[in-house]
């Protein structure tokens, strides 16, 4: 049984940074591209970051680019997201996803809120 928990988020002000983590098990962890979707209220789940399974390929939406990075650390099981200059539009849920390629995902967190201040 696939399980992934994220955790990390919380209420920043702008300008502040957060670390997302997402752990997960059930699932051989370094053969899964890992990513990161976020969804706003009242709008749709967007995409914002994936590595792939070794780590040696990145993707990001262009709008969080120079802000976010994605990282993961195989012995551990975990992905994380480092958001920097956090602005009040980031806030959402935000949510880890597994899957076999960088752009399809078959595995779902139940999400970490963040919320930004102005």
């Amino acid at each position: 049984q696939v399980q992934l928990v994220e955790s990390g988020g919380g209420l920043v002000q702008a300008g502040g940074s957060l670390r997302l983590s997402c752990a997960a098990s059930g699932v051989t962890f370094s053969s899964y591209a890992m990513g990161w979707f976020r969804q706003a209220p009242g709008k749709k789940r967007e995409f914002v970051a994936s590595i792939s399974g070794s780590g040696s390929s990145r993707y990001y939406q262009d709008s969080v680019k120079g802000r976010f990075t994605i990282s993961r650390d195989n012995a551990k099981n975990t992905v994380y997201l480092q958001i920097n200059s956090l602005k009040p539009e980031d806030t959402a849920v935000y949510y880890c996803a597994a899957g076999v390629s960088m752009v399809e995902f078959d595995y779902w967190g139940q999400g970490t809120q963040v919320t930004v201040s102005s």
